[in-house]
């Protein structure tokens, strides 16, 4: 190995080595706000590495992972979320008496194979990527053994995530016995030199497939997500919605573009199929909750239908579509767990729609802060959310998909009713004994606050400002 793919691989080297010493550090002594504080320097510490990659891109390793600006984009965003989840993390977690450190080896584990899904180039470092998240999600969803709601929730991913590694892996092995290879470009060639696919490499492509389509919870394999999301912590919510789904979809807009599979008629149907089912399930599944975590679960389902208009659309402007939204998706979504999570004690999550009854009255600044990810996931002008929906529908619309920009119009008027309830809520005057949020004080914590407010104005600037961060992406993210 040559001294610049060591260089390469410094970023996920520190996220392995963090998660090693801070094993030993619990072997030697305890300490929860140290094991904080060691965390966020190393997240740190990789995303500083991250300048001196750029210097050396694009760099392939042994045709196995591939450093390019692409990489680096993904990396950036998924670094800086879970930096963010970490401080979210202490907070919470800090309510709970005993096995705080081991949660933060998970996060760093979990961060680990999301960076090497982003970099895969080759079957191998995508399985493991992929397995290094999951088996890391399993148990950070079971983290809290005294709630019996997590602990079932974990039993349910566990289940569920293996039989949908199963199919991944079968899929793999169809697409290998027929190619000879598994390295993307390489797959890219054979199907390029004879223009079609047998029976046995299409039944391996649609079981890849169905196991990346559980991962991102798409229809007809998100039965998982409401439940999983209602039972995990909520900064391990957090986690799942972004680190874990942008580095799958990282890896998947690259196998297509790899690999050309957009030349395939009969796998863009199937897409188009998946992302109308999942736009329309996840929207009216949503109407129908009176938890605020399964209806964020429910409308993650319905955003990666948005994002699957971006990923058909295909070309430059698809794969920047798809970036951005990405980008603000995860502003809104780690600021919308924010406040479950901050409001939220050790005995439950605060997550009915009715606990947010009066939080205006009690606590403005969450209240306002909350709104704004509200309107951003609905889509309103002036917030990302709207922007990176616009994004979408421009790439739609040059791509010929006039159909999908239509329904992820109406969709969106659908998605506002369940959002817009929960803003009702904040806003309305607290009244009767019923309510459970009336004896509850909230905790306040001067870094959840600090960082929650960044993201509120990320996501303002965003959305009144995005050009400059779309000349950016314009840039450096190119496959």
């Amino acid at each position: 190995m040559e001294k610049l793919d060591i260089i390469s691989l410094i970023p996920l080297m520190i996220l392995a080595g963090a998660s090693v010493v801070i094993m030993l550090m619990i072997a030697v002594k305890r300490n929860h706000q140290f094991t904080v504080i060691f965390s966020l320097l190393a997240f740190a510490a990789s995303l500083i590495s991250l300048g001196q990659l750029s210097s050396v891109l694009p760099r392939q390793i042994q045709s196995m992972m591939l450093f390019d600006e692409y990489a680096l984009y993904f990396m950036v965003l998924l670094l800086i979320s879970a930096l963010i989840i970490t401080i979210l993390s202490y907070d919470y977690i800090k309510q709970f008496n005993e096995n705080k450190e081991e949660y933060y080896i998970l996060l760093f584990l979990g961060t680990l194979g999301a960076g090497i899904l982003v970099v895969a180039n080759h079957f191998a470092t995508f399985f493991l990527g992929l397995e290094l998240l999951s088996v890391s999600l399993y148990v950070m969803i079971a983290y809290l053994r005294q709630r019996d709601v997590s602990v079932e929730a974990g039993a349910k991913y566990l289940v569920l995530a293996a039989a949908s590694s199963a199919f991944l892996l079968f899929g793999m092995a169809l697409v290998y016995s027929q190619a000879g290879t598994m390295f993307f470009p390489e797959l890219g060639n054979y199907l390029l030199k004879f223009q079609e696919t047998t029976d046995i490499m299409m039944l391996g492509f649609a079981m890849m497939f169905v196991g990346i389509s559980f991962k991102l919870a798409l229809v007809p394999f998100h039965m998982w997500t409401p439940d999983v999301y209602q039972g995990s912590p909520v900064p391990v919510t957090g986690f799942i919605a972004t680190v874990s789904k942008g580095g799958i979809f990282a890896v998947l807009f690259r196998f297509f573009a790899e690999l050309n599979l957009y030349t395939f008629p009969n796998i863009m149907m199937l897409f188009m199929i998946i992302a109308i089912a999942s736009m329309f399930t996840g929207n009216f599944l949503a109407l129908l909750q009176k938890n605020v975590k399964r209806i964020l679960a429910y409308s993650s389902i319905a955003h990666f239908g948005y994002l699957l208009i971006a990923f058909i659309a295909g070309k430059q402007l698809g794969l920047e579509a798809a970036s951005f939204y990405l980008l603000a998706y995860f502003v809104t979504i780690l600021g919308a767990f924010g406040i479950v999570s901050l409001i939220s004690d050790r005995e439950k999550d605060m997550d009915n729609v009715t606990d947010y009854r009066g939080l205006f009255w009690r606590q403005p600044w969450l209240a306002v802060i909350f709104s704004g990810m509200l309107l951003s996931l609905a889509g309103i002008p002036l917030t990302a959310g709207f922007v990176g929906k616009f994004y979408i529908a421009l790439a739609g619309v040059e791509a010929g998909e006039l159909a999908l920009v239509i329904i992820l119009a109406v969709n969106s008027v659908i998605g506002l009713y369940y959002y817009l309830r929960i803003m009702v809520m904040m806003f309305s005057p607290v009244a009767g004994p019923e309510v459970a949020i009336n004896k509850t004080l909230y905790r306040t914590s001067m870094s959840s606050l600090a960082i929650l407010s960044l993201l509120f104005v990320a996501l303002l600037w965003f959305g009144v400002f995005p050009q400059s961060v779309i000349d950016f992406i314009r840039m450096v993210v190119v496959l």
